[in-house]
């Protein structure tokens, strides 16, 4: 378990740093340039995060064939997903230029940072295919139980965007212009690093390469259930945000701060349940439901486990945390009783992620998207009323941390103990 989620929370962090370094790399241009690229990158972010379930799919699919023995059908059952993330990604290009200054105006940015964002985001849009690409092939490599490789290609890949950024925008004084351009050129040297690793060991045994309909079908088929489950989820963050800002500046930076703290947590849970859906995949592929059941039970203690120590370093941790943000009072007055709320919940969490990573891992995608949606219909009430009944961003992040998080974490855990999840065989039936 350790050797598979270490290096895969080394791969989530290193993503991020691609935004960081654009952000650090362009806000020496100016403000305007700065604002524009904080709208494109939360249109791209969004537009690619929502196809996270090209990642998930196809780490189950290709680890059941992996448990099963299988190994050309597992490769075949990668190839198939990397098709279908480039005929999604040539769609989303085809919107996202022509729509681009709609898009960014839908986000209200000025008269002076609108166009820099149009600018990145043309540009950025062109490397959506090869973010997808790596989405379904990082599945394909951790389906195969290997996450050291996606952790080498997303370090080189953050080196080389950072370099590249330099270059264009300071060197060759391109601008922001620069800035997208070196993010999409080390986008698209990390998806020709994937497919050379993917077509390699397709060739290597005998699985075929070209496009084949009934197996994208397949993969898309699969993966529309953890799109509705993705995208519920979005719906929370998006619900939580917009609550946070009628109540107030201070509560809505506040409420920022914590998500940005929020994310790495999550970063870190992820990783855990990654490894859960390598290794329950491969154990229901082999037919071991004895295998399967301990498994779960082990990473339960683990999210458990990772859960209170995340939560006890975030306690601890939180004079220092907030002063790296603001300086603000106001602020640091809401955000010292939202990051108890935010400590006391991660072993919530820790089940919560390594639940939904066993699930996924067994291809139980129908009931995750069903469980979300049961989740988000009992969010959103519950947050749209904090304000209405005098509710502050404590009671926002209750919402979120404890009610939300606390739905999810009965409907798993029901499931899990249901073993309805344990199907065993190459394919779920």
């Amino acid at each position: 378990m350790l050797a598979l989620a270490l290096p895969a929370f080394g791969a989530l962090v290193a993503e991020p740093l691609f935004v960081m370094a654009d952000s650090a790399i362009v806000g020496h241009l100016g403000t305007p340039q700065l604002a524009g690229l904080g709208v494109a990158a939360a249109l791209l972010q969004t537009g690619v995060n929502i196809f996270v379930f090209l990642a998930y799919a196809t780490t189950a699919a290709v680890a059941r064939r992996l448990g099963a023995g299988d190994l050309p059908a597992a490769l075949r059952q990668g190839v198939d997903g990397i098709w279908l993330a480039l005929l999604l990604g040539a769609a989303v290009v085809a919107v996202v230029l022509p729509a681009a200054p709609g898009l960014v105006g839908l986000f209200g940015a000025s008269e002076a940072a609108a166009p820099h964002g149009v600018t990145y985001l043309r540009i950025s849009a062109l490397g959506i295919p090869a973010m997808l690409a790596v989405l379904a092939a990082t599945g394909v490599l951790r389906g195969l139980q290997d996450t050291r490789t996606p952790l080498y290609v997303a370090l080189g890949g953050f080196t080389a965007n950072a370099g590249l950024n330099l270059l264009l925008v300071y060197g060759l004084h391109l601008g922001i212009a620069g800035s997208a351009w070196g993010t999409v050129i080390a986008q698209w040297a990390m998806a020709a690093v994937y497919l050379t690793v993917v077509v390699r060991g397709a060739r290597r045994h005998g699985a075929p390469l070209r496009p084949d309909l009934a197996g994208i079908r397949a993969c898309a088929q699969a993966g529309a259930p953890l799109l509705i489950r993705t995208l519920s989820l979005r719906a929370v963050l998006l619900i939580a945000t917009a609550v946070a800002a009628r109540l107030g500046d201070a509560d809505v930076a506040a409420h920022q701060i914590t998500l940005t703290l929020w994310s790495l947590l999550s970063f870190a849970l992820d990783a855990i349940a990654i490894a859960g859906q390598a290794i329950i995949g491969r154990f229901l592929g082999a037919s071991d439901e004895a295998g399967a059941r301990a498994a779960c039970r082990r990473m339960v203690q683990w999210g458990v486990l990772s859960g209170a120590v995340l939560g006890a370093l975030v306690a601890l941790v939180r004079p220092v945390f907030m002063p790296l943000f603001t300086t603000d009072p106001s602020v640091v007055d809401q955000l010292t009783p939202v990051l108890l709320v935010v400590a006391v919940t991660q072993p919530v969490a820790g089940v919560v992620f390594v639940l939904d990573g066993v699930l996924m891992g067994a291809g139980d995608g129908p009931y995750l998207a069903g469980a979300m949606l049961v989740t988000l219909a009992l969010f959103a009430p519950a947050a749209l009323l904090v304000p209405v009944l005098g509710g502050g961003l404590t009671a926002l992040w209750w919402t979120v941390a404890g009610l939300m998080m606390g739905t999810r974490l009965v409907t798993l855990w029901l499931r899990a103990r249901s073993g309805r999840w344990v199907v065993t065989g190459a394919v779920r039936a």
